[in-house]
Order: structure tokens, then sequence, then C-alpha cells
């Protein structure tokens, strides 16, 4: 069990993630990494962050734990698997 700050967790049995995808993530920073091997100096490249962070519940993984997620967090879950 645990609650993780990547999606992919929860997706691969953890409980509970909030935080940005980390492939979307890795995608972002290999878009980034070609600017600079394009010859862009990375002290003119913006610097990048996450502007989505989706919740997403697993709740297959909560009742294995013997666990009941509140109905108001389910509601706030851009996902929930079952």
């Amino acid at each position: 069990m645990s609650i993780n700050g990547w999606g992919e967790f929860a997706a691969s049995g953890g409980l509970i993630s909030y935080g940005p995808s980390l492939t979307d993530t890795n995608r972002e920073l290999g878009i980034y990494a070609g600017k600079i091997l394009k010859g862009a100096k990375p002290a003119d490249l913006p610097v990048q962050q996450p502007t989505k962070f989706p919740l997403i519940i697993n709740l297959k993984t909560a009742e294995e734990l013997v666990l009941t997620v509140p109905q108001s967090l389910l509601t706030r879950a851009d996902e929930v698997i079952e």
C-alpha cells in the first residue's frame, strides 16, 4: 500500500496518488532535452512545471486493505480504479 505523488503508482497497485503523471513529465523532459540537443541554450529556455495534478484512487487496493474511501474523496477523484 502506498500514497504517492505519481499517478502510475496507483495504477500498479498503490492506494492513492495525487501528482503529475510520470509519463507526461518524462515526455516533456524529452522535448526539453531535444531543444538543447538542437542548439538551444538551457539558460534561454523557460522553467517548466506540471500543470495537471490528477487524484487517482485504487478501490481494488482499498478493498484488499479493508479500507472505506469516503464518497467525498471519490467524487473529487479524476480517476477511480475498480
